[in-house]
């Protein structure tokens, strides 16, 4: 999965230290990552390749997380058009780019700079929030409201039935290959109960024997994913809902059309079915 990125070391702690030239710097343009390409794969700028477009770099940044011990920061506002070496990229680039611990970190970044984005203001009174200096948070100095980075938990579902798994593909996105049925967790309610909710929800279909596989962080929608199997009780007749699925329909193992994939949950455990390890 995109996070697995051994011998790697990925460490998150908020720990604000200004940047050297050396530092890596992320920079995104609503829905792409400034990268550029490489036969090794993607690279990002480092802060001595922008300083020269923007005067006040080391002064208005954001720190945001290390791997090996590189430090990577959020910058805004340059001025990108002499740069020929780096591109804006669609930040679905980092679903399948080399080397994986990069791809990670971007999409990380990305995760971390749409929050920033999104919480400029508090929601509460309307004053601008400030950084706090000890951990990764916001406040309002007037009101005194907090802000946590916004991690939302959702579940992935392997619905088996014997030999056969349920595999469905979504309705209205741009990713159109075979994924699993999946649901954002409610209010009130704990997450098995998410995914006999969302299977009934989506296909119709009772399940039971609801059991936790994996989790998995899902920088791509703000999430962090849980995966679970379940095993279907009673009946197999799928009522879809086709506001959220364009269909939805049973695969005996053998005849699963699924290859391989390095980045998410849901691949992972439809290939465990198929191989039969689950």
């Amino acid at each position: 999965m995109i996070q697995d990125i051994a011998p790697h070391v990925y460490r998150n702690e908020y720990n604000p230290v200004p940047p050297d030239r050396t530092s890596i710097a992320l920079y995104y343009e609503n829905h792409t990552a400034l990268v550029k390409k490489t036969r090794q794969g993607i690279e990002f700028p480092v802060f001595k390749d922008l300083e020269h477009l923007n005067e006040d770099i080391y002064d208005h940044y954001t720190y945001l997380f290390s791997i090996d011990g590189e430090r990577y920061y959020l910058v805004k506002d340059i001025n990108r058009e002499p740069i020929s070496l780096f591109s804006l990229e669609n930040i679905e680039i980092f679903r399948t780019a080399k080397p994986q611990y990069r791809a990670f970190a971007g999409i990380t970044g990305y995760q971390l700079y749409n929050w920033y984005k999104n919480r400029r203001y508090c929601g509460r009174c309307g004053s601008v929030m400030k950084p706090d200096t000890k951990e990764r948070m916001l406040f309002c100095e007037k009101c005194r409201n907090m802000e946590y980075p916004k991690i939302c938990p959702a579940v992935i579902i392997g619905v088996l039935d014997g030999n056969r798994i349920l595999m469905s593909k979504y309705a209205g996105r741009v990713y159109k290959k075979y994924a699993l049925l999946a649901g954002f967790v409610e209010v009130g309610e704990t997450v098995e109960e998410t995914v006999k909710r969302e299977v009934m929800e989506e296909v119709g279909l009772k399940v039971k024997n609801v059991r936790y596989y994996k989790s998995q962080p899902w920088s791509f929608s703000d999430t962090v994913l849980m995966g679970f199997y379940c095993d279907l009780d009673g009946g197999d007749k799928i009522t879809l809902d086709e506001d959220e699925l364009a269909l939805a329909e049973w695969f005996d193992r053998e005849d699963i059309p699924v290859e391989p994939a390095s980045d998410s949950l849901t691949n992972e455990m439809i290939i465990k079915f198929k191989n039969g390890e689950i």
